[in-house]
């Protein structure tokens, strides 16, 4: 049975069809050729992606060092728990209103470069600081004669490295709303899923290239870098995050936005979170489903993504307690530094095998760049050039992997909720460290898929129709009084908006995510020294229970035509 065809409907609802004026009114690929984009080259979609790999560099360094840090500053675990919201929640806020900002950029050099670079700027000057925080905040009160080992200054410093880490986020995100726009603005609409599918490449890479230096001995190996290992990790990650940006940025040529009318004629906050509100109210109901689905399946991420160390260390640490009760607490101390290094190795393992499913799945997969186009559009009419060797699938021609007959992109997302339920329910078996490891590094297959096919899904949906973001109040007020004709108009493009509502969608759930761990945590959590605590496995329970659901609605989330066929 062949589902109905939503391709054809606009993301946010157009005017005209409101109107009830004809689909068929809407300029098509065979109307305007333009509309028909030139395949990019490998190379093109590489270099288009590359800031998502220092911006993942990045965030491994956050994830995998910033506790240890900030509790070796002084900062109390409470604390720590308020500091780590900030990702989340300056998600929820910042990218939406990033997104629309962007969209209403006019300047010259393009409408998210400046959002890159300035996110990039902010982003490394924070990282840098919280790095020497201690320095910079202790030599700066010691010019009025404030002991540097006093009370006064470990407080300051705490709260100076609260809002770095606080800006540090709004950076991250900033940097990320503009990149992911930057993709789809550039990419053809037939290759939206292959770039896509490179971001998520350099996601894995990005990962692979964090946890490796977090295992180094970053001030024996390089003592110029600074005599902490955060220090060492904050200066890498600086320099591969401004490197890649600026390849990006400097290779990549946007479109001269300033002939582009305003998504939002009226300046200021007031006028700009009520064209978020407008864009929300408009949205098709296809790109709705996405948020949809996406608010259980990141419900679930947060509990594996922020726990899974935690996991895999107390499976160490519980026959080594069980068998020597009463420790002292240095000798707990020193158990668990063993056990969290076992963990870390085992979200290495995960992010070699998240990495390697982007490489591969993408080829598996039917791509929908090819089929979506209508049957006199199959071939792109240009002559063969640099960017036309490779459309759709990189390097295929190298790795002959064979396309998987029915494999959508969407059934693969299908796919990659139910498998992540079923490891996360795996763990009602799991009883040693081995095995939670081969568990965490399957769990990178759903990784991989949910760095690419949700992106990718909206990149398509938004750049096959240029008609996103119109409204015509025209046509609306015209349809009373006469037979309403198509009033031609150009359309703004709309992706930072959309994308940022996206990120709504995945922010949002973890703080949920992360009250309802706490309340577990507070009923079912054992003291350090204590073995055999089950709380962060019922967390991760919890976890596959809300991926099902996800898996449960996609289900419904529609095929197109021509993938059905």
């Amino acid at each position: 049975m062949t589902e109905p065809d939503h391709e054809a409907q606009p993301l946010i609802q157009d005017g005209r069809i409101e109107a009830g004026l004809e689909s068929s009114s809407l300029p098509t690929a065979q109307d305007r050729p333009e509309l028909l984009e030139a395949p990019r080259s490998s190379w093109y979609l590489f270099v288009l992606t590359l800031g998502m790999s220092g911006l993942q560099i990045v965030w491994s360094v956050q994830h995998s060092s910033g506790s240890p840090y900030l509790l070796s500053l002084g900062m109390s675990k409470a604390m720590l728990a308020f500091v780590w919201i900030a990702g989340p929640l300056t998600g929820t806020i910042v990218q939406p209103y990033i997104g629309a900002r962007s969209d209403n950029c006019r300047i010259a050099w393009g409408k998210r470069k400046p959002f890159m670079a300035l996110g990039g700027v902010v982003l490394v000057c924070c990282l840098l600081t919280l790095a020497w925080v201690r320095e910079i905040v202790g030599g700066t009160l010691s010019l009025f004669g404030v002991d540097a080992q006093s009370d006064g200054v470990r407080t300051t410093v705490l709260v100076v490295a609260t809002l770095l880490m606080y800006c540090q986020d709004f950076a991250i995100n900033t940097i990320q709303a503009a990149t992911r726009a930057f993709i789809v603005d550039n990419a053809p609409a037939h290759q939206q899923e292959s770039a896509n599918a490179w971001a998520s490449r350099h996601n894995g890479a990005g990962n692979i290239f964090g946890y490796v230096l977090g295992g180094m001995d970053l001030p024996k190996t390089f003592p110029a870098l600074g005599n902490t290992q955060f220090k060492g990790l904050s200066v890498i990650a600086s320099v591969f995050l401004a490197v890649t940006l600026s390849l990006s940025c400097a290779y990549i040529q946007e479109k001269d936005p300033r002939f582009e009318p305003l998504t939002s004629t009226r300046p200021g906050l007031p006028s700009l979170f009520r064209s978020i509100i407008d864009s929300v109210h408009g949205l098709s109901s296809r790109i709705r489903r996405i948020y949809l689905i996406q608010v259980p399946a990141w419900f679930a991420w947060f509990s594996f993504l922020f726990y899974a160390t935690t996991y895999i260390g107390q499976l160490y640490v519980n026959p080594i307690l069980d068998q020597h009760p009463d420790l002292p607490e240095e000798d707990v101390n020193k158990i668990w530094e063993d056990a969290t290094r076992i963990g870390t190795l085992a979200l290495l393992v995960n992010a070699i095998v998240s990495f390697a499913a982007s490489i591969i799945l993408p080829h598996l997969v039917v791509p929908s760049g090819q089929t979506s186009l209508s049957p006199h559009h199959q071939q792109p009419p240009y002559p063969p050039s640099s960017h036309s060797r490779s459309w759709s699938r990189p390097h295929s021609r190298f790795l002959h992997i064979p396309t998987i007959r029915g494999l959508t992109l969407r059934r693969t997302w299908l796919l990659s909720h139910f498998l992540f339920a079923l490891c996360m329910f795996s763990t009602f078996l799991i009883s040693t460290p081995a095995q939670a490891s081969i568990m965490t590094g399957i769990i990178g297959i759903s990784w991989a898929i949910t760095s690419w096919a949700p992106w990718a899904l909206l990149a398509m949906e938004i750049a096959r129709h240029p008609a996103a973001g119109r409204t015509y109040p025209e046509a609306t007020a015209a349809t009373a009084q006469r037979p309403a004709s198509p009033i031609k108009r150009p359309s703004p493009n709309q992706a930072g908006i959309i994308l940022g509502l996206h990120n709504v969608a995945i922010s949002f759930p973890q703080i949920l995510s992360s009250a309802v761990s706490s309340l577990i945590f507070r009923a079912l959590q054992k003291p350090r020294a204590e073995p055999w605590d089950t709380s962060t496995g019922w967390v991760m329970r919890l976890g596959g229970c809300a991926a099902v659901l996800a898996g449960l609605l996609t289900v419904g989330l529609p095929e197109s035509k021509e993938n059905l066929s």
